[in-house]
């Protein structure tokens, strides 16, 4: 080799090598995680692993349940990151996850954990349902703030309430399946009778009844708690009510696309997703989170929001869910907001 080619091929390499080093892993991440935190959570975890980037695709509980399932054949995600358990019970049952047991799982509260071992599903926190009021919409209409689910039923409330569409929102269903786990079906069912009576309109979104109310849109939102947190802090007039008889919850949680084709980048990601820096993370919204021991209160939140949270029965939801949606469908989507 002459020394003319002997420099050019040194140039060229010194050219190609940055490339290579810098070449990274992208994951598809699909999640029904609020919007506002994405973006922490994926520059935190691209600082750790500059060797992976995340590409989110995002929408309500509900529609990304769908979205997924309708791929099952031909799947486009490589990892699903803050959907519901129930909604990852459902794809564990179509065999569409990957299980896989994380480095540090054992830290997690085995509630947060799927019961197979490996497991194919892994909790991040629980959204727990709770009221957002609007005391100074509430106070103009002479209303008195509820205290119970069957206060909801009272003939003063009649139009003033808003509560996800739990076909479309895991906050709304999370709420459904937690009266029917509280009360028993035919209960549930008669409470939501005379509910639907008060209802003004059923949203495609968990947080929007919440953040209803705190515009004065809606004087209750049916809602869960981080929305309820963030509108008071931004100073809206609401308070934070969690009805006496229990509140339903879910699991966020994240899971391995069965098949794909970046199966040690998703493993990074969940291995990364249970440990302690994360949950430090997800508490910065969510009081309740997988890991024991380091969540913080946070503000204008109760510090005991983990003992209002009902015995959860995940599974029962998850194998009931579509009959209840089918019934809930019948009988109360005439009032649902019209899909964007």
């Amino acid at each position: 080799m002459n020394r003319r080619m002997f420099f050019m091929l040194a140039g060229a390499m010194s050219v190609a090598l940055p490339v290579i080093a810098s070449a990274q892993t992208e994951l598809t991440v699909y999640t029904a995680v609020e919007a506002v935190d994405l973006d922490r959570y994926k520059a935190t975890f691209e600082k750790a692993h500059p060797d992976i980037k995340i590409n989110w695709v995002r929408d309500s509980t509900g529609v990304m349940t769908a979205k997924l399932l309708a791929e099952k054949d031909n799947p486009q995600a490589d990892v699903v990151w803050g959907l519901a358990a129930t909604s990852l019970l459902l794809l564990k049952a179509e065999g569409m996850l990957e299980a896989y047991q994380p480095k540090g799982v054992e830290a997690l509260d085995k509630k947060f954990v799927d019961g197979d071992t490996p497991p194919s599903w892994v909790g991040m926190d629980a959204y727990v349902a709770a009221l957002c009021y609007n005391t100074v919409e509430g106070a103009k209409l002479g209303l008195t703030p509820p205290q119970t689910w069957e206060d909801l039923t009272k003939p003063e409330y009649k139009g003033h309430i808003v509560m996800p569409n739990p076909s479309s929102s895991g906050t709304g269903f999370l709420d459904v399946s937690g009266w029917m786990q509280m009360w028993g079906e035919e209960k549930a069912w008669s409470f939501m009778d005379k509910l639907h009576e008060n209802i003004s309109a059923y949203t495609h979104s968990g947080s929007k009844p919440c953040k209803m109310a705190g515009a004065g849109e809606a004087v209750i939102g049916v809602s869960f708690e981080f929305p309820g947190a963030k509108a008071k802090s931004a100073g809206a007039p609401i308070d934070i009510i969690f009805p006496a008889e229990g509140s339903g919850w879910e699991a966020e949680a994240t899971a391995i696309i069965a098949g794909t084709a970046n199966l040690d980048a998703a493993k990074t990601l969940v291995d990364w997703s249970v440990t302690k820096e994360a949950n430090e993370m997800y508490n910065v919204g969510y009081a309740v989170v997988a890991y024991p021991g380091i969540a913080k209160t946070v503000e204008h939140l109760p510090s005991d929001i983990a003992a209002k949270m009902i015995d959860n029965d995940f599974e029962w939801a998850a194998n009931n869910r579509a009959i209840i949606l089918k019934e809930w469908q019948k009988r109360y989507d005439a009032k649902s907001e019209p899909k964007s």
